[in-house]
């Protein structure tokens, strides 16, 4: 009885690990699938025509679109650099703001990415290496984000020198991926063997 109660929960752990992937997923569509709907409802409201509603989701694609385009090529985009502005006169909504645009920065487009490098370095002790993205640079000091498994938006920051961290040859949306898949997806499994031989 003992066994079949430590099987089935092995079993079940394993399964919700492996449904894990698929809520997240889930949960991203019904998030958008509640905004497109409530942005149905608010046009359809007003209107009470389908081919006004319809219109209007074509005009939004359009111009989110846009907007995308012209961040991609140019890196600014005048309304958008007019909303900043307008935010960075507001004290704490330009803090949140500041901080979620470099955070966004940091794990969205690799091209325009704020990290500069990727890094092991030793944490919590010595032995133990972690991934991390550099994200400035003063001298020899470097300044070292730390993200943490499964999410890698959570994390802390840290300022280490040069001479104690060891440069990855992975890139930033490999990093990532090794650190939302809790090491799942290695792709530069070599470092790993050298980081053995430190």
């Amino acid at each position: 009885m003992r066994n079949f109660i430590k099987t089935s929960l092995k079993y079940f752990i394993v399964g919700i690990l492996a449904l894990i992937p698929a809520v997240i997923v889930i949960q991203v569509l019904v998030f958008l699938e509640t905004i497109l709907r409530h942005f149905f409802i608010y046009i359809y409201g007003y209107s009470n025509n389908v081919f006004i509603t319809v219109l209007a989701f074509t005009l939004s694609f359009i111009a989110i679109s846009y907007a995308g385009y012209r961040v991609t090529i140019s890196e600014k985009l005048w309304v958008l650099h007019q909303v900043e502005l307008l935010i960075n006169r507001i004290p704490m909504i330009r803090t949140i703001y500041r901080v979620s645009k470099k955070l966004v920065n940091l794990l969205g487009n690799q091209e325009k990415s704020v990290a500069k490098e990727i890094v092991f370095i030793e944490y919590p002790k010595e032995g133990l290496w972690v991934p991390s993205y550099v994200t400035n640079k003063v001298g020899e000091m470097l300044v070292v984000y730390v993200p943490t498994s499964p999410n890698p938006t959570s994390g802390f920051t840290i300022i280490v020198h040069r001479s104690k961290v060891v440069k990855s040859k992975m890139d930033i949306e490999a990093v990532t991926s090794f650190i939302v898949s809790v090491g799942v997806d290695l792709h530069q499994k070599e470092e790993l063997e050298k980081l053995a031989d430190l």
